[in-house]
């Protein structure tokens, strides 16, 4: 597949999973074998993206991940996005603050044969703690 189609199933991806919702997205895009290498606690394979994308549309009301930069070269695709929604529901054994957020992170995904064979990410995890009162802001 051209790097441009790969693109595309990424970007499929993000708004029909984490930004939707659509848990059926992960059937269709991702491989049998899939697995995810990143910071949240999940199930191996698909049924574990499902898990993920459950607990983050649980949590945080109106969510939506924007995607603010794709790179595609051969089987790879890297994306820099920007997720934000309202923090509603418990998230990592934090109860609800009603606090908006947002939050920064990059992921690089493998592709093979039209489907999503891996993604490893990471997340500023440590800057929506900060968001959320749980770890102090740093002083100006």
């Amino acid at each position: 597949m051209s790097t441009e189609e790969n693109k595309a199933i990424v970007r499929q991806f993000f708004e029909e999973g984490p930004s939707k919702g659509n848990l059926s997205i992960a059937d269709i895009l991702l491989s049998p074998d899939f697995s995810i290498h990143g910071p949240l606690p999940a199930s191996p394979g698909i049924e574990g993206m499902k898990e993920i994308i459950t607990t983050c549309r649980a949590a945080f009301e109106h969510l939506n991940v924007t995607i603010e930069d794709m790179i595609a070269e051969g089987n790879n695709v890297a994306v820099r996005f920007t997720a934000r929604g309202v923090h509603k529901g418990d998230f990592m054994d934090l109860s609800a603050t009603g606090k908006p957020i947002t939050m920064t992170g990059i992921e690089i995904f493998r592709i093979k044969g039209g489907k999503i064979t891996e993604i490893w990410g990471e997340a500023n995890l440590f800057g929506l703690m900060q968001q959320l009162g749980i770890i102090p802001a740093p002083r100006n």
